[in-house]
């Protein structure tokens, strides 16, 4: 890894901590230097501005979570258990995802900058309903939609309580089995 990749990649790092923890207003571009161990000018030359690094921060962390979960319109329900776990082990993306609301786009599609982000998943949805494993009278946008929403149930911000590691793996299974039963119920053919 070259020395401009490193630093590259040691400012994104700093900026998703930093951004997570005090949001797009509260980040401070001298401290994601100081923590990358960098020059703040290079947050500019490489970033552009700071909403900028801030959607580079959110969509890499997003991408990156995303692309470890294989989508499986099959079986719908082990993909939101497997979200609820993502969720779990990733409070950082949650966070991110709530400032992302707050700040930079508070209400209509989260990823409007990056047109068919969702696209591929809304396809694949529409050919399992097309061929009978999902409920065909729901869009296949808002079953991906109620699909992401209810395995965010137990997220951090949730409004009536929030899932954390240190949780007992019986609270974790017993949620976890309800979503999945929910999900199933809600949109596969097979459990209905």
């Amino acid at each position: 890894m070259g020395d401009s990749t490193a630093t590259r990649a040691r400012l994104l790092a700093a900026a998703t901590e930093e951004f997570a923890t005090y949001g797009v207003a509260g980040a401070r571009v001298d401290r994601i230097a100081a923590q990358a161990k960098s020059n703040k000018s290079l947050i500019y030359s490489y970033f552009g501005n700071k909403d900028a690094l801030f959607d580079i921060a959110f969509d890499t962390r997003v991408d990156t979570d995303i692309e470890n979960i294989v989508f499986t319109p099959e079986d719908l329900p082990g993909y939101a258990v497997k979200l609820y776990d993502m969720y779990l082990g990733d409070p950082t993306l949650v966070r991110l995802l709530t400032w992302a609301r707050l700040e930079r786009t508070p209400s209509g599609p989260l990823f409007d900058r990056r047109p068919g982000h969702d696209d591929e998943k809304f396809e694949m949805i529409a050919d399992a309903q097309r061929t009978g494993l999902l409920v065909d009278d729901v869009e296949a946008a808002d079953i991906w939609s109620m699909l992401i929403a209810l395995a965010g149930t137990w997220a951090q911000a949730a409004i009536i309580h929030t899932a954390d590691r240190n949780e007992p793996d019986i609270d974790h299974d017993r949620r976890k089995a309800a979503l999945a039963a929910t999900v199933g119920r809600a949109f596969c053919r097979s459990r209905m």
